[in-house]
């Protein structure tokens, strides 16, 4: 039996890590791999900022409060972390959109959210010649 090929970014490239400090991923390995355990789709790996994380929380979703049961430091502005594809995109709709680093976003996250918006975010544009201006 083969291994499964290795996971896409939304830029058609090998899948990058995006944080290891936190260790971030649904799977803990630095990665925004995803699968079907992964009901929630951690695949928008963001650097998060502080208008992010309060629009977050008042989400329901407390990204800032260390969680040491879960190994969950709790984060702070300019971290990297893969968040929930459906999150970002709200976020994004409210305004409040944490940057993206497209190579390290999983291809699924275009499931839920359009290129466009991702790319409007990027904080990595490795494949764009014209940031080379």
């Amino acid at each position: 039996m083969s291994e499964p090929a290795p996971e896409r970014n939304v830029l058609g490239g090998v899948l990058q890590p995006c944080g290891t400090e936190p260790l971030t991923g649904f799977f803990r390995d630095a990665s925004c791999r995803t699968g079907p355990e992964d009901l929630g789709s951690h695949t928008v790996c963001t650097v998060v900022s502080q208008e992010f994380l309060a629009m977050q929380r008042e989400l329901g979703n407390d990204l800032t409060t260390p969680r040491p049961e879960y190994g969950f430091p709790g984060l702070r502005p300019g971290d990297r972390w893969c968040v929930v594809a459906v999150r970002w995109l709200q976020a994004y709709r409210a305004g409040a959109a944490a940057g993206v680093v497209l190579a390290a976003t999983n291809e699924r996250a275009l499931d839920i959210v359009p290129l466009a918006a991702l790319r409007q975010h990027a904080v990595d544009v490795p494949d764009d010649p014209s940031s080379l201006d």
